[in-house]
């Protein structure tokens, strides 16, 4: 009797989106998949570059890179996701024109060509791999990121410059100060918009700040989803800041930027590795102005290098869902 009055008073398993793209999403989702519950991740469409780029334009199709990343890992640590995780990040290398290609990105695309249907072949390639949790695109059109970068060219550093592409824009020299995303406009994914509004909590990165996070605050429904959420909302912050993109940024100067391209966005957690903050107060007073506060983890790897410990960041994740509201005891 007391089992079965315990199972009708426990919560259902929590629901959790993770936005982003590339290796920040990876981590995020690594240390996701090890807790409780119902977990979705929502992936950039943007990259023009290496095997996602060459299929983007000799197959008009949506560019599979980010989204394979993000289904291997969500791969178990068992035989079958270890062998599955390495099949689909595996790359070709040969003389030919198949040198570069990741078989992931060949699958998801074969399976796009075959149901007609995005989310629907992502399902089955997660079926395949055993994901533990589903994987969405943002948009259902690939989308090009455009940028407005100070000093692109290093021969006038105060001139500000338009720059397009994932890649360019990552890789250029310059200060990146403002993105938005072409077509302008562009439609959000149905089951995208329904998984942040049925979300219990949304995490943002960690990840490529203007390239893997800001682009889904700049697809209007999918913004709108998210401020008008009841979910609760954490940012987990990056351990260093990116080349190309984020040169000089501190820790409370990612969040003003979230703030410059999302104002109506509120936060209620900021996760950072305490041995990242320099100036606690003013990532505080940051946090503030977003509606949130600041939990700081140790949560990076202990090998010096500004990569995330998955089991560390679960630890912080669990914590920080358990103590803020939103999710209680688990089925």
């Amino acid at each position: 009797m007391s089992e079965v009055r315990a199972a009708a008073t426990a919560r259902p398993l929590p629901k959790i989106v993770a936005l982003g793209g590339g290796h920040g999403l990876s981590a995020t989702l690594s240390a996701l998949r090890r807790l409780p519950g119902e977990l979705t991740a929502v992936v950039t469409v943007a990259d023009n570059g290496g095997s996602s780029g060459r299929l983007r334009k000799e197959l008009g199709v949506l560019p599979p890179g980010d989204l394979r990343m993000a289904l291997a890992a969500l791969c178990g640590d068992d035989e079958w996701g270890r062998t599955w995780r390495e099949v689909v990040q595996h790359r070709f290398a040969s003389e030919g024109e198949l040198h570069g290609h990741a078989v992931g990105n060949l699958l998801i695309v074969a399976l796009w060509e075959q149901l007609g249907d995005h989310e629907k072949a992502l399902e089955w390639v997660g079926r395949l791999l055993g994901a533990h949790g589903r994987v969405l695109p943002m948009s259902a059109v690939p989308l090009e990121i455009e940028a407005q970068v100070r000093g692109h060219d290093p021969a006038r550093p105060e001139e500000l410059a338009t720059v397009r592409g994932q890649v360019e824009v990552a890789s250029s020299p310059g200060r990146v100060e403002a993105i938005r995303l072409l077509p302008e406009n562009p439609p959000a994914a149905p089951q995208a918009l329904a998984a942040v509004r049925e979300a219990d909590w949304v995490v943002f990165g960690p990840g490529s700040w203007f390239t893997s996070v800001l682009p889904h605050l700049k697809v209007p429904e999918l913004a709108d989803a998210l401020a008008e959420s009841g979910a609760k909302k954490l940012v987990a912050l990056n351990l260093a800041p990116q080349p190309g993109e984020t040169d000089g940024f501190s820790p409370q100067k990612h969040l003003e930027v979230l703030h410059d391209h999302a104002p109506q966005l509120r936060i209620d957690v900021v996760l950072a590795d305490a041995g990242t903050v320099k100036d606690s107060a003013g990532l505080e007073a940051a946090a503030a102005g977003l509606g949130g506060e600041v939990v700081l983890e140790p949560v990076a790897m202990g090998d010096g290098t500004p990569r995330h410990d998955e089991k560390l960041l679960a630890a912080a994740y669990d914590r920080i869902f358990r103590t803020h509201g939103r999710i209680g005891p688990w089925r």
